[in-house]
């Protein structure tokens, strides 16, 4: 494993696939939460259910059940996970701190900008099954009160963070320029992985160009 993020670090990405629990050492809880993200990716939201999740996982009918009893744990735990795993693709050590111009004259925005295409890029590439997954328990969440509370509140993870830069870089209104940019992720993440773009994913050059032009343009307006 550690030869995998070695080789995965030189080019640039994140790890991929889930491992399995032998490759990693994951616990029993990781391994069924990783499976569940996998079931929605590959059948969808009908094709995740515990007996699924043993069948995939090479577990013994019932853990699943043992450790998620009802559905809506099931999917709460999909949902932690798949923060979890989101939050490994954004890399916050590869991120710049919430701090005003780098102390070595280097552009703090075309700082920012790299280190979000890096990310967006990893998402739209290498992750594009956790991106799948992540919609599906998004639509379920809109039927289901309970989990889009939880849902709701694991998102706001990684917009706070994204809101304390945009205020170091001199945003008067921090959190509508943070909200754009998510927009901006958001709209191509959808268009990449499940739209019209699916075969057409930007590099991350191009990437880093539309990052500049918006946090530029936003900066500019102040």
């Amino acid at each position: 494993m550690t030869a995998d993020r070695t080789a995965a670090s030189a080019s640039g990405a994140a790890p991929s696939a889930a491992p399995s629990a032998s490759a990693s050492g994951a616990s029993r809880a990781e391994l069924i939460a990783d499976t569940a993200l996998t079931l929605l990716a590959e059948r969808g939201m009908r094709g995740l259910t515990h007996r699924a999740v043993d069948e995939a996982a090479g577990l013994p009918l019932g853990s699943t059940s043992n450790h998620a009893r009802t559905r809506a744990a099931l999917l709460k735990a999909a949902v932690r996970r798949l923060a979890q795993r989101e939050a490994e693709v954004l890399a916050p050590d590869e991120m710049p701190g919430p701090a005003g111009a780098a102390p070595d004259g280097t552009d703090p925005v075309a700082g920012l900008a790299d280190a979000l295409a890096l990310a967006l890029h990893r998402s739209l590439t290498t992750q594009r099954d956790l991106l799948i997954a992540r919609y599906e328990l998004a639509l379920e969440a809109t039927r289901r009160p309970e989990l889009r509370e939880f849902y709701d509140a694991t998102g706001r993870g990684f917009r706070e963070p994204l809101e304390a830069m945009m205020t170091a870089l001199g945003s008067t209104e921090p959190r509508r320029h943070a909200r754009s940019l998510v927009a901006w992720c958001e709209g191509l993440m959808f268009s990449c992985a499940a739209g019209a773009d699916h075969d057409a994913v930007p590099d991350r050059a191009a990437l880093r160009t539309g990052f500049q032009e918006l946090l530029r343009g936003m900066l500019l307006d102040e």
